[in-house]
């Protein structure tokens, strides 16, 4: 399995409107927390080592 950097969102509007509710009234630090854990749970659902650690090479890349 490799990393699908494909558009694959059924609604990514629709998603993007739901993530910054989310963090909507939340401080720095707990909106940090939230991030954190969104992450983890995420990871937790791929499971797969190689496709975490191209996702984590693919994100470093785009923040340069």
């Amino acid at each position: 399995m490799h990393l699908n950097t494909a558009p694959h969102l059924e609604s990514p509007d629709d998603f993007y409107e739901a993530l910054i509710d989310a963090h909507r009234e939340l401080s720095t630090q707990a909106s940090e927390a939230l991030n954190a854990r969104l992450v983890l749970l995420l990871a937790n659902h791929i499971g797969s080592q190689r496709v975490l650690l191209e996702a984590l090479d693919a994100a470093r890349e785009a923040a340069r």
